[in-house]
């Protein structure tokens, strides 16, 4: 396991007191002026992910969906790699929605929660033993419309509330160059590490990783934590695998802070 220095006792406390602030009114920063506070277009997002996916990323090197949310968690962004709707896993589609709903739901302008940190605390006997089903995907959103505008412009999530928990790898919050936190990013269609990992260099590309504190690496991000013993006491998330000319996910994800640094880009 990552070592997080004072994780245990201090970054407990800092996640419980987080999600108590969560439903006490806005957290949102205001925008410093002559600074991009806006999430990504379609084309920009539509190309970071396209980049992003043939790259070493660990895990099957699979096609992937990803959407954004807004701060109110409304989708406003759906992509995929591939050539049609299909060439990824249909099913991904609503799962990075809810990726990106849970990371912006769970996140604050002060600390950042990825979907990987959820993992270990969710399992039974865990502190959040049940927050997966706490606050299900609407399908009245998920699945309306017509599949041939999935992943376009105009698809039909575009504008809806999507909901949802999700509590493993591929969501992250997005923070502006300022530090304000303006939505969140879901990834889905690998691996969840290597979910995790792309998403982390798609919210890179697009200079939206100015992130405040975390749970890892010592409080100061919010990177997947692999699990090495199966016992799961704090953000672990377990090892996934990886098929042959695709890297080493876990090399890849530990190394996620230092090649691919949180804070504005120049």
């Amino acid at each position: 396991m990552r070592t997080l220095g004072p994780r245990g006792a201090g970054a407990a406390l800092l996640f419980a007191t987080a999600l108590a602030a969560s439903g006490c009114g806005s957290d949102a920063t205001a925008p410093a002026a002559g600074i991009k506070n806006s999430l990504p277009t379609y084309t920009d997002l539509k190309a970071a992910v396209t980049a992003v996916q043939q790259q070493q990323n660990g895990g099957l090197g699979f096609n992937m969906w990803a959407t954004i949310v807004d701060r109110e968690g409304v989708v406003r962004n759906v992509v995929f790699t591939g050539e049609r709707f299909d060439d990824q896993w249909e099913a991904s589609r609503a799962i990075s929605a809810q990726k990106a709903n849970t990371a912006n739901s769970l996140s604050l302008s002060n600390f950042a929660l990825s979907t990987a940190n959820l993992y270990a605390a969710v399992q039974p006997g865990g502190s959040l033993f049940g927050l997966q089903e706490s606050n299900p995907v609407d399908v009245s959103v998920a699945y309306k419309g017509d599949a041939s505008a999935y992943g376009t412009a105009h698809d039909p999530m575009i504008g809806g509330k999507i909901g949802g928990v999700n509590v493993f790898g591929g969501g992250l919050a997005l923070y502006a160059p300022d530090g304000s936190i303006i939505g969140a990013l879901g990834l889905s269609g690998d691996t969840s590490c290597t979910d995790h990992i792309i998403a982390w260099k798609v919210r890179h590309a697009l200079n939206l990783d100015n992130v405040p504190a975390g749970v890892a690496d010592g409080g100061h991000d919010d990177n997947i934590i692999y699990d090495t013993d199966g016992i799961f006491t704090g953000f672990e998330h377990p090892k996934c695998f990886d098929t042959p000319n695709h890297g080493d996910h876990v090399a890849i994800g530990d190394a996620l802070p230092t090649d691919f640094p949180i804070g504005p880009n120049p």
